[in-house]
């Protein structure tokens, strides 16, 4: 059983900072009890409405144990059931992506009679996203709090908080654990960040050492999770709702936001916002109030819930509510919050195919649809951006093929992009279809991890060992087929990223050990 622990320590760090940047503010910053913790930037905040996940972040750069106390309290001990009856009075959902009902999950993690484990999410794949940072770095005890809440009232014998390895993150949600003296019983998990970490299976794996992408079968983290145990996994916004929840009470929490959606959600916006913000809203706050809080044109549309989410039309965004129904009535999917305004500037078809060539490039290859799909609809669409009309048609039907087909929801959210971009954008894609172009650059406005400089990949083949098998034109067709008599022919010059796990497979499977991997910038 873990139990909360309350220490007395230091005190808040006060800041200010330039054009919404938070930083330390003179003398005051040197009270930071860990100062090569927390970076001079960090994730700003804003709220529309009570602030509480971001409570007394306006006045600070990260909160300690002592000013989380001041600020939050403490959550009340309950059993496992009295906090699922709580949750499920304000229907809270998780704030991940899938909205799946939290006190459901709860209580089927309840359920097991094995060990538990609590497991909170906070890999951020999406570049998009910042949220989570933003908890970790700036009020890492209120996830804390809410997760060990979760763990105290199923009996878990281990919290586990999987942040990206490295990141401002990692450093002071380490740092929270530490304050608080509880190692032994919460462990903070780094990862490598890549767009599919954050998916749970994906996560599950990374956690417990090994390579973190999809199981390649649905594996429920209540069944197996960490160390194979059942284990209550959800994303970090949600343990701090929890915690927040459980502090105020149903009746409380439900003050702000809609009847169906009561509370707040947080949002990261940004795009083409002057003032890129992680803003805290309650539920029904129309969606152009936050864009325009975040100093945001709109130009020709907003991408809603990510890059797995939709892009909503101008006209669309203008009349959109910020709930998971207001969002869904406008065509998009609230998903974890992320709101990136386009502008006027930049070309839509062109930010799209940017994005689809890096979901393509994500995909851990275990499957068709993601290994020969994705790549072909992110052609599709950059044909279609150099004005084929054949591509359009051909663009539809590859899109709507991955759908449903794949080992996790990796093609069935890149197609969900893609195609929102055709109903969101008409007119730009008429302008493509007539000129070949728009008549506008591309800016990068959607943001992308930096590119690495990834050594090439080739296969090669010892020709005095090869005896013509064939069998790596089977384990590796879209690498190699088979000449005339046998031997195998190398259809593209370097392996795509997608494809490198296959070549792996092969060279590990030929019988002559003939078949080789070379590297080469």
């Amino acid at each position: 059983m873990i139990t909360l622990t309350k220490r007395n320590t230091t005190t808040v760090t006060p800041l200010t900072g330039p054009a919404g940047m938070t930083g330390p503010a003179g003398p005051a910053a040197s009270a930071d009890p860990a100062p090569s913790m927390i970076p001079y930037r960090v994730p700003p905040v804003r709220q529309l409405g009570p602030a509480r996940l971001t409570a007394g972040l306006e006045d600070c750069r990260r909160m300690d144990l002592a000013a989380h106390r001041d600020m939050h309290g403490t959550a009340p001990a309950m059993s496992g059931e009295d906090l699922a009856s709580l949750a499920d009075e304000v229907d809270m959902r998780g704030r991940g992506g899938a909205a799946f009902p939290f006190a459901r999950k709860l209580r089927a993690v309840m359920g097991k009679k094995a060990d538990k484990i609590v497991l909170v999410n906070a890999a951020e794949g999406e570049p998009a996203s910042s949220k989570d940072t933003m908890l970790l770095t700036r009020t890492p005890h209120l996830v804390i709090e809410g997760a060990l809440l979760a763990a105290n009232a199923i009996g878990a014998k281990q919290v586990v908080i999987a942040t990206v390895a490295g990141g401002m993150g990692h450093a002071s949600v380490s740092a929270a654990v530490e304050e608080r003296g509880i190692g032994h019983q919460v462990r903070v998990a780094g990862i490598v960040e890549r767009f599919i970490s954050g998916e749970g299976g994906a996560l599950v794996r990374s956690v417990n050492g090994q390579i973190g992408e999809p199981p390649g079968r649905k594996v429920r983290a209540v069944e197996s999770g960490v160390n194979g145990l059942p284990t209550l996994l959800s994303n970090a916004e949600t343990y701090a709702q929890l915690a927040v929840l459980a502090t105020l009470g149903a009746e409380r929490y439900a003050d702000v936001g809609t009847a169906r959606e009561p509370g707040t959600v947080l949002l990261t916006v940004g795009g083409s916002a002057k003032a890129p913000a992680v803003v805290e809203v309650a539920t029904g706050t129309p969606l152009y109030a936050v864009l325009d809080a975040c100093k945001a044109t709109t130009g020709d549309g907003v991408l809603v819930g990510g890059y797995h989410g939709a892009w909503l039309s101008a006209d669309a965004a203008a009349v959109a509510t910020v709930s998971r129904q207001g969002i869904a009535e406008a065509g998009g999917q609230l998903g974890a919050g992320i709101i990136v305004p386009l502008g006027g500037e930049t070309c839509p078809i062109g930010e799209t195919v940017r994005v689809a060539r890096y979901l393509a490039a994500q995909s851990s290859g275990q499957c068709g649809p993601c290994r020969l799909g994705l790549p072909d609809v992110a052609q599709s669409l950059a044909e279609v951006m150099a004005g084929s009309a054949t591509a359009l048609d051909e663009l539809r039907v590859r899109a709507a093929g991955v759908k449903g087909r794949g080992a996790c929801f990796h093609p069935d959210g890149t197609s969900r992009f893609v195609l929102s971009a055709l109903d969101a954008f008409p007119d730009d894609i008429e302008e493509h279809l007539l000129h070949g172009t728009c008549g506008r650059p591309v800016h990068g406005v959607l943001p992308l991890p930096p590119q690495e400089n990834e050594p090439e990949v080739r296969l090669t083949v010892d020709w005095t060992r090869c005896q013509g098998h064939g069998l790596c034109a089977q384990l590796a067709p879209d690498l190699v087929h088979l000449d005339e008599h046998g031997y195998p022919v190398f259809g593209r010059d370097t392996v795509p990223a997608q494809f490198r796990r296959m070549a792996r497979r092969a060279v590990e499977m030929c019988p002559a050990l003939a078949l080789r991997v070379a590297q080469g910038v």
